[in-house]
Order: structure tokens, then sequence, then C-alpha cells
């Protein structure tokens, strides 16, 4: 089987989701009206199909839009962020996805993105493509009962309050706040006005039908607001009328220690509620430690999330701040031609060149990928075979330079 390779036309917009549904197994017909919606919101040339030359059918779907990624250091650089990657399964194996990956990332390339990101769906993908795990998600049950938290208390100790709100103050006071949280969080990514819209219900799209969730916001004693959480409970009761429910958190964002100390208290002391769990949150979050008894937050996940590209290396690599000085000659191996080179790092002065300087680490481009925003081990990569140490003392250098205090987080999917 044969298929060609190519964007979209916006007529050909039902049939691309119709695809896309069937490769993440979540079969239903895509109107007009759906199309309308998608087509409002993207860019039909950062829309690819791949269509079967013997029937004309869409069999693989691929879609990027432009996006902002906060590195260390509090920089936000452009992004081309890759998501609606399916190839049906009558088509797997035929080179589909290589052909629009490679579209795409010569495209991102030519727009000036520094990088792309993606979330992978399965792990073995992306590495061949030059991506690296960069941030990783952790997620926890609370078992309520066990935190040792006093429920009686009515409020924050710090002077601060908490209050429900509707999702017009949502709208109102969550689009600042979490700007102000991704200014000091390397690995998040920029929420647009459309996020906004479909997270509060303002608008939603057929395939997904907006569920209304709880919100409650942090106040400071001073009236700032420094945190929002939005969630969701179950109505689980015994026979003998007893509640079991458990609080889903969908988002809780805190731009103070304080802020999330309050909203996980809060959590943990609704009446009727025997579980909390926190949603994929920061693999270093304080939440357990938070409780008088940190037992009593059960790990359930601890996995790969957002994976990083580079495209130009040394605006990368400038882009960032280094947590000590020291100068790294980088050999970087890129199967697709786009970011392969030799690079001269200063990270006291974050400035980066290309050199002709002998070599002190070669790697390839997803293993610097995994490096970029401190989340990963030179010395742990080193002893997997996927950095190549040149000059003796490189690696640990590497990692001293790379490596930063807390580990990155991007609190979306996409």
């Amino acid at each position: 089987m044969s298929a060609d390779v190519r964007p979209i036309a916006e007529s050909e917009l039902p049939e691309w989701l119709e695809a896309l549904n069937a490769g993440f197994l979540t079969p239903g017909r895509a109107t007009g009206s759906d199309g309308a919606q998608r087509a409002k919101y993207s860019d039909l040339a950062r829309i690819q199909g791949a269509f079967d030359t013997d029937t004309g059918r869409c069999v693989a779907t691929f879609r990027s839009f432009a996006q902002e990624l906060t590195v260390p250091g509090g920089t936000a650089v452009p992004s081309s962020a890759v998501s609606n990657v399916t190839v049906l399964p009558t088509h797997r194996r035929q080179g589909l996805l290589t052909r629009m990956m490679a579209v795409e990332l010569a495209a991102a390339q030519a727009r000036g993105d520094v990088l792309s990101t993606l979330i992978a769906a399965e792990y073995p993908i992306y590495g061949r493509f030059g991506y690296g795990p960069a941030a990783s998600v952790s997620e926890w049950e609370i078992d309520v009962p066990r935190t040792g938290l006093d429920r009686r208390l009515s409020g924050p100790v710090d002077g601060g309050r908490i209050d429900l709100v509707d999702v017009a103050e949502v709208r109102r006071v969550g689009p600042e706040l979490h700007e102000r949280l991704r200014a000091v969080t390397p690995g998040a990514v920029n929420r647009d006005a459309r996020w906004w819209s479909l997270t509060t219900g303002l608008e939603e799209m057929s395939h997904r039908p907006y569920k209304e969730k709880f919100h409650a916001v942090y106040r400071t004693a001073a009236g700032e607001v420094a945190g929002l959480a939005a969630y969701v409970a179950d109505d689980h009761w015994t026979d003998a009328k007893v509640p079991l429910n458990t609080v889903q958190v969908r988002d809780l964002i805190a731009v103070t220690p304080e802020a999330q100390r309050a909203l996980w208290q809060f959590l943990c002391s609704i009446d009727w509620v025997l579980k909390v769990r926190t949603g994929y949150r920061a693999p270093d979050d304080l939440v357990a430690q938070l409780l008088p008894d940190p037992r009593a937050a059960r790990p359930l996940a601890a996995a790969d999330f957002l994976w990083v590209r580079l495209l130009d290396v040394v605006r990368a690599l400038r882009a960032r701040t280094y947590a000590v000085p020291g100068v790294l000659v980088l050999e970087v191996t890129d199967a697709a031609g786009l970011a392969g080179g030799r690079y001269r790092l200063d990270a006291g002065t974050a400035q980066c060149v290309r050199t002709e300087e002998p070599a002190d680490l070669r790697l390839d481009v997803s293993a610097l990928g995994a490096l970029y925003l401190g989340d990963e081990s030179a010395v742990r990569l080193a002893a997997l075979g996927r950095v190549a140490e040149e000059r003796p003392g490189a690696v640990a250098l590497a990692d001293a330079v790379f490596r930063t205090v807390r580990r990155p987080w991007c609190p979306d999917v996409f």
C-alpha cells in the first residue's frame, strides 16, 4: 500500500478527525461543526494527513502548533508542539510517521523554532527522531485519615483564605497566575485564551464535552491570588450510608509553598472525602512532605512526560542559565541533519558558538534534549552509553552544569 502525505484542506477536517479518533481508539463520527471548530483555531498548513492512494482514505494524522516553553532561568523559547499523531493499524510500519515528522521538523526549523516538544504516548517511538525525555511527572493518592492533618482547621494558618469561585472568576485570575508559575517553572508551557475557554466551559469540543469542576482560589493575607485548584469528586457510599468519596485534582497551580500547603490542606479536609488523587505533579512536588505523615501519599505513577527535540542548539543553549560555570565542547550527532555539529558552551556566560575545538563530550541530539531542562543526569547517560567522554572530567562537569535545583515540570497535556 502507498499513501500521499500532505497538508489537509479544510473540507477534509472531518475525515481527518475520524482517523484521529480511530487511531486513539475512540471511535466516533466527526461532523462539519467539528471541522469548523478545529479550523478556527488551527493553522491548516501545520495539519498533515496521509491518504491511501487506492482508497483516498485518511490513514494517518499529525498536527503541530506554536508554543512557548520555559527553560531554566525563566526564558520562554519558541517551540513547535507536536500532537494528534496517529497511524491507523492497517497502515503501520510503512514509514508514514517518519515522512510526516521529517516535514514537520524541517518546517519548524525554517520557522525559527528553537525546539520541538511532544508528550509521548509510547516510549520507543520518538527517540529515533531526536527527541529526549526532558521532564517527568508523578502522581499520588492521599489516604486522608492517615495524613495526620487537623481537619478541624477552618482555613489556612498563614492568615490567607480559600474561596470556592465560579468559572468567570477562574477566567479572570487564572491566566495571570499561570504566567507567574510559568516564569519560574522550567518545563511549563503557555496557556492561550482558548485553553482557558475550554477548561472553564466557555466553549467545548463535541468529542470531549465539558465536565463541571469545583474551583478553589487561595489568597494571601494581603488579598493576592497565589494558588488555584480545580477538582471533581465521585459519589460513592456504602450500603450503610457511609461516604467513601475520592477527590480527583484536575489542575493545581501555586506560586508559593504557602499556597500549595493551603490548597492541599483544604482538599484533604473536605467532608466525606477519604482519598485525594493529586493528578500529574512535578516528580519532586512537595505534596507528600507537606503532610504530617508523608506515607499517607501513596505513589501511583512516575513516568516520563515532556519530550524535547533541539532544532537550534546555539539559541537553545544560550537561552537557559546554568548552575555552575564551566566550558564544554559538545559534539552533537543528528541523523536528520538538523542540529548536528560541534558547539562550545561557556556556562558561566551562557554563551554558545559553533567551534572546531576538540570535543569534550559526544552525544546524540536526543541525549542533549534529555539534558536540556535539567532533569536528566549526564553521569547516568554516560553509564547508559548515550554520552561519550572525550576529556576526563567532562561528564561530571556536564552533570553539574545542566542540572537544576528543582526538577522541571510540565503541568499540561497537549
